[in-house]
């Protein structure tokens, strides 16, 4: 991954299939988190579209990868989980086909991710709802644990919007 400058390099599978080109997000502030649909912080959806509706025409989006390696919390299959994101909570932020954070299989914005903002367990994902937060530049400015409510990340949102 030596030749990865930014957030900009990767490309990921959209929820629907699509491949999507990260570079569309150049120059936002972006919120890349792990989910899961059945897991104790899944009400963390509800915040994180809070916060897409507060700064999403600011320059700022959340960008949710769902992923089933923490206690088998996301078992629906990716038409399933769009359904549930839209239905339960009102997701309109995007979301992206079901991935691995960690392992062999770990896709490699996550990879990268990881390497940038180790955390608290070295370079590894502990659980679902991990965020980390991206510069308008494409560079990971600060990783939260799963029990930082989106609420709490706004303050730093707002400072970055205001850069």
């Amino acid at each position: 991954m030596t030749d990865v400058l930014s957030f900009s390099d990767f490309t990921a599978d959209g929820i629907d299939g699509t491949e999507v080109d990260l570079s569309t997000y150049q120059g936002k502030i972006v919120l890349v988190v792990n989910t899961a649909s059945q897991c104790g912080f899944t009400p963390q959806y509800a915040g994180l579209q809070e916060l897409q509706e507060t700064y999403g025409d600011r320059g700022f989006t959340v960008l949710g990868f769902p992923c089933d390696q923490f206690g088998h919390q996301e078992p629906g299959e990716n038409g399933e989980i769009a359904q549930f994101c839209e239905s339960s909570f009102g997701v309109t932020f995007p979301m992206f086909a079901k991935i691995d954070v960690n392992g062999k299989g770990t896709h490699p914005l996550w990879k990268w991710l990881k390497s940038e903002q180790k955390g608290l367990f070295g370079g590894t994902i502990k659980w679902n709802f991990t965020k980390f937060l991206i510069g308008a530049d494409g560079q990971p400015v600060e990783r939260f644990a799963p029990t930082v409510a989106p609420a709490e990340i706004a303050p730093t949102i707002e400072k970055l919007l205001e850069t």
